[in-house]
């Protein structure tokens, strides 16, 4: 429970007046609010989750925010990102948050960290803050912003999404579990494909981000009744609630450091991949390579496109042949790309390069050897074709 020094906290009469929805709820007040202008939050991430976040703490009067983000806003942001607005493309998330944070309550302290959350740095950051908001997406951030929260003893309001599912709780409060109660072990690599890849509703981030300011705000005025041992999963194309209870693991691991966590998730970042069994590697070819194989006309490769219908139609790469990874998995797809590599290189892509490194891997088994695009076509468009559109 945050206890502020309230003795030097006043509210003047616009504070009042605007506040006065708040300061009549018998379970907010006069002192609830004080405790709201006193309190300070922190949040990783200005996406999808930490834009309504962010603008409902502003509203309710959060005296102190800190900011963490080091990205740029891009336009592809926009359908979901509501804190940012189409004059911010191409600057700064934080600053882009604290100029509509401060158009909401101009009395709030905004902190801005231009950082990537490290280990080497989160310790620093999150301390001086009351409560840490996880708006992250990726494994990596979520458990070292888990540990960090356990090393300091600070609540952690968690909030994740894909797709049209999202899931939310609060962790490490009153003695309650923390994220590796939840996921002791991140998945293998390319398990969960990323929003980037699978796709978000546009309105999904807001109910699971406003959910997780209604948490922040409760565990500010000291509520027991707070999501703390409990997992909220929400679905918004069936437009259902249910909710998981979540007890402490015995068996967790220990968390007594902050350690290296892409290690930890196996994220890597060379260009060479080892199969699960660790037997074989997956060799990638540079997208300027693949461009000159284009140009020359070869005819000794053939490009396979392993995304979804849906991404196709927003952008391909001329002469590639669309087989579904989905197809790839159940079998269905092998025939057809045996039946397209007949004495010819195997040249595999998805938007990135994640998913068409799981295609190859499933591919081997069945004796099929290829090469990744490096980068995907994501990659292609930022440097060989800015004319397909990046989504």
């Amino acid at each position: 429970m945050i206890n502020p020094n309230l003795e030097t906290i006043t509210l003047n009469k616009e504070e009042i007046e605007r506040y006065s929805r708040h300061i009549i709820l018998p379970e907010v007040g006069l002192e609830g609010q004080k405790k709201l202008k006193a309190a300070s939050v922190i949040c990783v991430g200005t996406g999808g989750l930490g834009s309504p976040l962010l603008l409902y703490l502003a509203a309710a009067g959060i005296g102190n925010i800190g900011i963490v983000d080091f990205d740029i806003v891009e336009s592809s942001n926009l359908q979901r990102q509501i804190i940012h607005g189409a004059s911010w493309v191409g600057k700064l998330k934080i600053e882009s948050a604290k100029n509509r944070i401060l158009e909401i309550n101009p009395t709030c302290q905004v902190d801005l960290y231009k950082n990537r959350l490290s280990s080497e740095n989160a310790i620093q950051i999150l301390k001086p803050y009351d409560v840490v908001v996880d708006g992250t997406d990726n494994f990596p951030t979520r458990y070292l912003t888990n540990d960090a929260c356990f090393l300091l003893n600070k609540p952690n309001i968690y909030g994740s999404i894909f797709r049209f599912e999202g899931q939310t709780t609060v962790f490490n409060y009153q003695g309650g579990p923390n994220y590796r109660d939840l996921f002791p072990e991140p998945p293998p690599p390319g398990m969960v494909p990323s929003c980037a890849e699978g796709g978000v509703l546009g309105v999904l981030p807001g109910i699971i981000g406003t959910i997780q300011a209604t948490e922040t705000i409760k565990v500010i005025l000291g509520s027991n009744n707070t999501l703390s041992g409990r997992l909220l999963l929400y679905n918004a194309w069936d437009m259902t609630f249910k909710e998981l209870k979540l007890r402490s693991n015995p068996n967790r691991p220990v968390i007594n450091q902050l350690i290296d966590y892409e290690e930890f998730c196996n994220v890597s970042n060379v260009s060479t991949f080892k199969n699960k069994d660790n037997s074989t590697m997956i060799s990638e070819i540079a997208v300027q390579e693949l461009k000159k194989l284009i140009d020359s006309n070869s005819e000794s490769f053939v490009l396979i496109d392993v995304r979804n219908v849906n991404e196709r139609q927003i952008a391909h790469i001329s002469g590639s042949v669309l087989v579904p990874l989905a197809s790839i998995e159940d079998g269905t797809g092998i025939p057809q790309i045996r039946s397209l590599i007949e004495n010819k290189r195997l040249i595999v892509h998805c938007k990135m390069g994640g998913r068409s490194i799981k295609a190859l891997e499933i591919l081997e088994k069945f004796g099929i050897v290829g090469t990744n695009l490096k980068g995907g076509i994501n990659a292609w468009s930022q440097q060989i074709d800015v004319s397909i559109p990046q989504y």
